[in-house]
């Protein structure tokens, strides 16, 4: 192993060269050491024998060079398996040995006095032909570089090409190794590290330095649009194929797959001069990338064609399989785009185009991504906010139909964002339940609303005690021990259990079992009162009123809206009023009270209480408003203050 291995007499630890350099050097040493040679024969392979006047030297001492030695180097000059020339410093060749002529297709002799650098191609580039410069003037110990050579016969080589100066002479030695087998190697492992080995597509490495390269080109003025785009795709359904044919049938279907993505490619003819990528990005997704693309249009037709193409379905070994995929298209200019935000942006519009129903393909959206974005930092900050005191209730009256007078409140959480402002709960409340800090956030709710209630009551005594209403989301009765956190916090609240009232969707409430079911049960047997919240939106399972512990139902504002009156007085949808009507006469025998939500006018106010409605609730009255005003309300009509 040339370079490791440690030579007879050599100290130990001392790295020997490598076999081809130290040949060169013994070589470039021997030429060094030549006699004086005739003109037009640099190396000759015979040189005159001495003259037999000339007098027999001294014996010389053992170890000493012998006559000979000078005959003996150039001897292996000329038989080396290594390509070498001796090249003057102006860059002519003044000897070549045999394998460089043969690797050359030609003879040694008529090698002489040509242009090394024109046999080797070093003058292809500036950066290269001045480092060969350097060498030749003694400005630099050596230079390497490797070329890629043509044969007489026509084919091609890759050679290394070596220039370094000879000790204590004007010439420099070229050396040329063949290592066309060693590239080739290097290639194929390559291909291997840089390809799927199930579809024999490019794999994720080299789909991106594709891309990274694509963002590069687009840059500069090459002629292009400067623009770039990607089919970012995902099999619907895949891992039921594997769990249930099994993996070989899966692979199999990904390699079809594969081919027909390469077809839709190939026939559409994007990307510049055919340059277009089908990747396998892993599992079962996929990348188109096209280079110079013209623009959304082109790319949302790639998307159509490989949808049409996928629906086609497959007959794999037996096996007729359909697939469907869901695409995600990204198409922008290149000048200021990363791979890693390019690829980001496709996966969001993937994302879109799977929660959208599958099966489609979506293009990338800005204002939708900004609100995605907007979306992920609300998320990684809602937590943490309950614990800084970041957020706020808000209160709106709930009002009695016949008198006019605030009986409640609905308690309304706000978010008082440090970077958003002030985000009504409709921008986080599902956030919240989604990661479940909804929990966290509705005892904290509970308990400041309670504290409100309670305060209301001790400043005013001598009028009725306005209820609270709290929304409770139903994470909260699955996740959290509710009865546990309302028992406690209205005895540490001191409030009356029937000045509380939960509210809970339709959809939360219909059909509810177990654990839910007993929590309302037994909040109900304490003197809580239950509310469905946004009725007739959902199930709207009457069945369901007689068995549950509900004492209040909240019309939905969509009825309520339907009671709009025109200029001449006519009522645009009498059904709606009918319905309505028809809904508070069975609540009322179910023993329920009413309100209705969302009233905005005085005509609706005045036929909600006519058909018997109990309260109301809407901007006609007021808007939710902070706990100071709701004081200034308490036993009078809202409209008084």
């Amino acid at each position: 192993m040339s370079g490791t291995s440690e030579g007879p007499g050599r100290a130990p630890g001392t790295i020997r060269p490598p076999v081809t350099e130290r040949h060169t050097d013994r070589i470039a040493g021997a030429v060094a050491e030549r006699p004086p040679e005739s003109p037009g024969c640099p190396l000759s392979e015979h040189p005159p024998d001495p003259s037999p006047s000339t007098p027999a030297g001294p014996a010389r001492a053992p170890g000493a060079h012998a006559p000979s030695a000078p005959r003996d180097y150039q001897a292996a000059f000329n038989a080396a398996h290594l390509a070498m020339a001796v090249v003057d410093r102006e860059g002519s060749v003044v000897a070549a040995n045999d394998a460089l002529a043969e690797l050359l297709g030609t003879d040694p002799a008529s090698l002489r006095e040509q242009d090394a650098a024109d046999l080797v191609d070093l003058a292809a580039d500036h950066r290269t032909w001045h480092a060969y410069r350097e060498v030749l003037r003694g400005a630099r110990n050596r230079f390497r570089c490797t070329r890629r050579l043509k044969h007489p016969d026509g084919h091609s080589l890759w050679a290394e090409v070596t220039v370094a100066p000879v000790p204590d002479s004007a010439s420099v030695l070229l050396s040329i190794a063949d290592i066309s087998d060693r590239r080739e190697l290097q290639a194929r492992l390559r291909h291997l590290q840089m390809h799927d080995p199930v579809t024999r597509l490019p794999n994720r490495t080299l789909f991106f330095e594709r891309l990274t390269s694509a963002l590069e080109a687009s840059a500069y003025d090459n002629g292009g649009t400067g623009r770039i785009g990607i089919c970012y795709l995902d099999l619907d359904g895949f891992k039921a194929v594997n769990d249930t044919l099994g993996h070989r049938v899966g692979d199999r279907l990904l390699s079809a797959v594969a081919a027909r993505l390469m077809e839709c490619a190939d026939q559409s003819g994007y990307a510049r001069g055919g340059g277009h990528l089908v990747a396998r990005l892993g599992g079962d997704e996929f990348a188109v990338l096209v280079e110079d693309s013209t623009g959304t249009e082109q790319l949302a037709e790639l998307a159509r064609s490989v949808l049409n193409a996928l629906q086609r379905p497959f007959d794999l070994a037996g096996q007729r399989l359909s697939v469907s995929a869901s695409i995600g298209v990204v198409e922008r200019a290149g000048a200021g785009t990363t791979a890693t935000g390019l690829m980001q942006a496709a996966d969001t519009t993937l994302y879109w185009a799977k929660a959208d129903g599958k099966a489609r393909w979506t293009l990338f959206d800005p204002e939708r991504n900004a609100h995605r974005m907007t979306r992920q930092a609300l998320s990684s900050t809602l937590r943490p906010a309950v614990e800084r005191g970041e957020f706020t209730l808000e209160y709106q009256p709930l009002v009695g139909m016949a008198d006019g007078v605030v009986h409640g409140v609905e308690a309304l959480v706000r978010w008082n964002h440090p970077q958003f402002g002030l985000l009504p709960p409709n921008r986080f409340i599902q956030i919240a339940e989604e990661d479940g800090s909804v929990v966290q956030l509705g005892r904290w709710v509970l308990r400041t609303a309670c504290w409100q209630a309670r305060r209301w009551q001790i400043e005013h005594p001598h009028v009725p005690p306005v209820f609270v209403s709290v929304n409770v989301a139903v994470r909260q009765v699955w996740d959290s021990d509710l009865v546990a956190d309302v028992a406690e916090i209205l005895e540490e609240t001191q409030l009356s259990p029937d000045l509380l009232q939960l509210e809970l969707t339709e959809s939360a409430v219909m059909g509810s079992a177990g654990r839910p079911l007993q929590a309302l049960q037994a909040l109900s047997l304490m003197g809580v009162n239950i509310a469905i919240d946004d009725f007739g939106t959902g199930y709207s399972n009457l069945a369901y009123l007689s068995r549950l512990p509900v004492s209040v139902l909240k019309l939905d504002g969509s009825f309520v809206r339907g009671f709009q009156y025109d200029e001449g007085g006519a009522h645009p949808s009498p059904a709606d009023e009918t319905i309505v009507e028809a809904m508070v006469q069975l609540a009322h025998r179910l023993g329920l009270t009413v309100t209705a939500e969302c009233v905005e006018t005085a005509e609706q106010a005045t036929r909600l209480a006519r058909i018997g409605c109990d309260t109301g609730q809407g901007w006609h009255y007021s808007r939710a408003v902070a706990p100071d005003r709701i004081a200034m309300m308490i036993g009078l009509s809202p409209q008084e203050v």
